[in-house]
């Protein structure tokens, strides 16, 4: 058996001559434990919060969707059409009509934008998911279906045949409108609430659904123009490759995202969050660590007599350092693998039991993921090495004089 290795284990099990060095290594791998449980913890807390945020994301927007490079519509043909069914990545793909609407209902006024959708939409985001109440669109009819929030503000239930809900839109072309008259400058439709959805806050007062052929009839726009093409991509199917083949179909009008270039700036400040608390995480675990380096330091100090003697007996001075830095080493490994171990199982009772909740009916989100076991493992592990190599480096010839 390697000696080094052997006699920082005896060192690391067995108890030291001083209590006062006893207590201060409990203390240094006390110190470690709780760190690793921390930083494990809060991850996996971070991790379900971004699950959490970025939930309405795989309900509410497309595996892939066109948008124009320029303008605001995109011309799509028939023989475009028949080109992207011929697609095998792409499932389904719904065009989609959207733009910024005045909405009216008993004197209520709002704004909002209207989303007008052809019958694919369903297979590309299914819609049962986001329904509260009532159903969805019926085709070729004036009906919509509003947030939760628009509901809200306008006092507008489902099927209220006593006042319809008014939608207004400048006419394409206009300029100054007239304020004497302001009708004359707007296109305006009536429809009725067929369904009411919720998503999240900012989405529930933002969209009106409705079928395309209203919305088009709304603004005014060709039968060929769409504003965006949302696309459910097969199961397995490769992103890289349906972007391609879209583009190779639209050419350069288009620009296509993925569900996270959609969400760009959601899912950059999530991820700078998340690496924020990491580095602060980090940097309690680094001041944690300093006890391990007092605590090795204060052994090699108990342990002079020793280690004069394994010197005298032809023991280099590297060999001795390697018994302090495997002490060390031995302390944050163990101590490490103790915190992810209570860490995990402190986020599976959250998961399972809900015990934390920061609303009555919200419990607290939570992920158990095991790359964050591996990064926390790996964090311990390089500090943890660090502080020990630091330690085992005050083993010099004077101490032996």
């Amino acid at each position: 058996m390697n000696v080094s290795l052997y006699i920082a284990k005896r060192y690391l099990f067995s108890s030291s001559s001083s209590n006062a060095i006893n207590i201060i290594t409990l203390i240094a791998a006390t110190g470690v434990v709780v760190g690793s449980l921390v930083l494990f913890i809060v991850l996996s807390g971070f991790s379900g919060l971004k699950e959490y945020s970025l939930e309405y994301t795989n309900i509410f927007d497309s595996d892939l969707k066109v948008y124009p490079a320029t303008g605001k519509t995109i011309l799509f043909t028939q023989a475009q059409k028949k080109q992207l069914e011929a697609i095998p990545e792409i499932f389904a793909a719904s065009r989609v009509v959207e733009e910024r609407v005045f909405i009216q209902f008993k004197g209520k006024n709002d704004m909002a934008y209207i989303k007008g959708v052809d019958a694919q939409y369903d297979l590309v985001n299914p819609t049962d998911s986001i329904l509260i109440t009532a159903s969805w669109l019926a085709p070729n009819k004036n009906e919509v279906v509003i947030g939760y929030g628009i509901s809200h503000k306008l006092g507008l239930g489902v099927r209220d045949y006593s006042g319809l809900l008014e939608l207004f839109v400048p006419k394409p072309g206009k300029g100054q409108i007239d304020v004497l008259n302001p009708s004359k400058d707007f296109s305006k439709e009536r429809a009725v609430v067929s369904g009411v959805y919720f998503v999240n806050e900012e989405l529930n007062s933002k969209y009106i659904f409705s079928d395309l052929a209203f919305a088009r009839r709304l603004l005014s726009m060709d039968s060929t123009k769409i504003s965006a093409l949302e696309i459910k991509l097969a199961p397995e199917a490769s992103e890289m490759a349906a972007k391609k083949k879209i583009i190779t179909v639209f050419g350069e009008d288009v620009v296509v995202k993925t569900r996270i270039q959609q969400n760009d700036a959601l899912y950059k400040m999530l991820n700078t969050e998340n690496i924020a608390v990491y580095l602060i995480c980090t940097l309690i675990m680094i001041i944690a660590l300093f006890n391990v380096i007092g605590a090795i330091i204060m052994m090699i100090l108990d342990k002079r007599k020793n280690i004069k003697t394994l010197y005298n007996m032809g023991a280099s001075i590297k060999e001795i350092r390697k018994v302090f830095f495997l002490q060390g080493a031995g302390i944050t490994f163990l101590g490490g693998v103790l915190g992810i171990v209570l860490g995990v199982f402190v986020v599976w009772l959250q998961v399972h039991f809900k015990f934390l909740h920061i609303t009555p009916n919200l419990p607290y989100p939570v992920s158990l993921l095991f790359s964050n076991v591996i990064i926390v493992f790996v964090t311990i592990s390089v500090l943890g090495l660090l502080a020990a190599r630091i330690a085992a480096s005050r083993v010099r010839e004077e101490l032996l004089n």
